[in-house]
C-alpha cells in the first residue's frame, strides 16, 4: 500500500479482466466477496463496494484493525447488472461523491482488477492507480495484464520463459473436440479450459470413455462460438499449489505460498504455508514466479500476482496458470499480516475456506458463537477464527480465516469451528 496518501479501495469484481462480462451471473456471485476489502482500510481511505456491508461487520473490522469508523468512507453502489463497477458508479450518480471523498490529497485507486474501466475511472476523478505513479503508467501495463489473465496468453508466455507445462494445445472452440481426441490417444484424461475464465468456471474434465463412439464434447457457452480454448493432459494431481508474488521497484519477490483447496478445478480454499508433502516445490515455484515477475516488470506491470501449479503423484510441479491481479488470497494475507503484526509469531500459519451452516444465521449470531467457544481471533494471542467476508446473502455459506502458530493448529481450529457453527458434512 502507498505510504503517502489515502487509498480508494475499488472492489471491481465485475470486470472483464479474467472473464467476459457476458458471464454476468458468476461475476455477481464473486462480487459477494467484496466486503473482505474492508480489512485494507486505514484512516482517510474510501471503500467503493458493489454489495452492502452490515454495520456489525464493519464494527468488527474497525475493532480489530483499530481504525476509527468516522475516519473512513464506505460507498455502497446499487446493482446495475453485469457492468463494470465504474459504470455502476456513474449510473448511480455517485462519481462526484467519490471524487469529493478522494479529494486533493494525493489519493490513488486500488482496484481488485486492473482493467480499462478502472483506469478510465481513476483518470476521470483525477487520481492515480496504485502502485503506478500516473494513470498513463497503469495504462501501459494493461495489455500484458489482459494477456496473462488468459489461459492461452499464459501458456505461450510460460513456454517462452521455460516453465514446465502439462502437454497440451491451444485452439478455437470448433476444434476443441478434435484436439481432445488427439490428446486422449496418449493421455487417460484431458482438461478443456476456456481462454478467459477464473475459479474453474467453464472447465471440463474429459476421459476417453466420454468421447467414445458418437459422443460429443459439450462445452460451456463461455467465450462464444469462436473463442479460444486450451486442451491439456489431466495430470494425476496430488496437490494444487500457488505462490503469490509482487512486482515492486526493487524487483519481483515472493509474498507467500500455499496449497489450494479445489473441487473439480474450482477454488474453494487455501492453506499457507505449503504442507510437507509438497514443500519441496517452493524453490522452483519461486524461480518461475520471479521469471514471470521480471517479464511483467519489463512490460510495465507493478503490484501483486499469483502463479498456480499442479504437483503430480511423482512430486513434479507443473505451471498451470497466472492471475495478474489481486487474487482470492491477496487481501486475506494482508489481513493476517496486519492482525498479527504485534504477535510473537511473525509468520503464522493460516487458511481461508468456506463452510455451510445447517441453518441461516446473521453476523452477530455467528460471531457470538465464536466468542463463546473461545475460537474468535484474539489479538493478544495472535490466533483464532476471523469471519473475514461478512454474513453471506443466504446466511449459510460462511467464509472464514483461521490463524494459528502451526498448520496442525489451523486444522484443529477448523475442526472445532465446524462443530461450533454446525457446518454440514462435506
Amino acid at each position: 500500500m502507498t505510504e503517502t496518501g489515502p487509498i480508494v479501495v475499488f472492489a471491481n469484481f465485475l470486470s472483464d479482466l479474467a472473464v467476459d462480462l457476458d458471464e454476468g451471473q458468476i461475476l455477481t456471485t464473486w462480487a459477494q466477496q467484496a466486503p473482505r476489502k474492508a480489512w485494507l482500510l486505514r484512516p482517510g481511505d474510501v471503500f467503493v463496494t458493489p454489495v452492502p456491508l452490515s454495520r456489525e461487520f464493519l464494527r468488527y473490522v474497525y475493532d480489530l484493525t483499530g481504525v476509527p469508523p468516522e475516519s473512513v468512507a464506505v460507498v455502497e453502489v446499487p446493482p446495475a447488472g453485469a457492468v463494470p463497477l465504474a459504470r455502476a458508479v456513474r449510473e448511480a450518480g455517485l462519481v462526484e461523491h467519490v471524487r469529493a471523498l478522494a479529494g486533493d490529497r494525493g489519493a490513488a485507486l486500488l482496484p481488485t482488477a486492473l482493467d480499462a474501466s478502472a483506469i478510465a475511472f481513476a483518470r476521470h476523478i483525477g487520481i492515480a492507480v496504485h502502485p503506478y505513479p500516473t494513470v498513463e503508467a497503469a495504462e501501459v501495463a494493461l495489455q500484458m495484464t489482459m494477456l496473462l489473465n488468459t489461459k492461452t496468453g499464459f501458456r505461450e508466455t510460460a513456454g517462452q520463459l521455460g516453465l514446465r507445462l502439462p502437454a497440451g494445445r491451444m485452439c478455437r472452440r470448433p476444434e476443441t473436440e478434435g484436439v481432445a481426441r488427439e490428446l486422449l490417444r496418449d493421455h487417460e484424461r484431458v482438461v478443456v479450459k476456456p481462454d478467459r475464465s477464473a475459479g474453474g468456471h467453464g472447465m471440463r474434465f474429459v476421459s476417453r470413455d466420454d468421447l467414445r463412439g458418437e459422443a460429443s464434447l459439450l462445452l460451456d457457452t463461455v467465450g462464444g462460438p469462436e473463442g479460444l480454448w486450451v486442451v491439456e493432459e489431466c495430470l494425476d494431481v496430488a496437490e494444487s499449489v500457488s505462490i503469490q508474488m509482487e512486482v515492486a521497484a526493487s524487483g519481483a519477490h515472493a509474498l507467500f505460498s500455499g496449497a489450494m483447496r479445489t473441487v473439480q478445478g474450482s477454488f474453494t480454499g487455501y492453506a499457507s504455508p505449503l504442507p510437507p508433502s509438497c514443500a519441496h516445490v517452493a524453490g522452483e515455484m519461486e524461480e518461475w514466479g520471479t521469471a514471470l515477475g521480471r517479464h511483467l516488470a519489463v512490460h510495465g506491470y507493478g503490484g501483486p500476482f499469483g502463479l498456480d501449479g499442479l504437483v503430480d503423484a511423482d512430486g513434479i510441479v507443473y505451471a498451470s496458470e497466472s492471475n495478474i491481479r489481486r487474487t482470492a488470497t491477496t487481501t486475506p494475507h494482508a489481513m493476517v499480516t496486519r492482525l498479527t503484526a504485534g504477535a510473537a509469531e511473525p509468520h503464522p500459519a493460516w487458511s481461508v475456506s468456506k463452510g455451510w451452516t445447517r441453518g441461516p444465521m446473521d453476523f452477530e449470531g455467528a460471531l457470538s458463537r465464536l466468542r463463546a467457544s473461545g475460537l474468535a481471533f484474539d489479538q493478544d494471542r495472535g490466533e483464532g477464527v476471523v469471519l473475514y467476508a461478512d454474513a453471506p446473502p443466504d446466511g449459510r455459506s460462511w467464509r472464514y480465516a483461521v490463524i494459528a502458530e502451526s498448520a496442525h493448529d489451523v486444522e484443529e481450529q477448523e475442526v472445532a469451528l465446524a462443530e461450533v457453527l454446525e457446518f454440514e458434512d462435506g
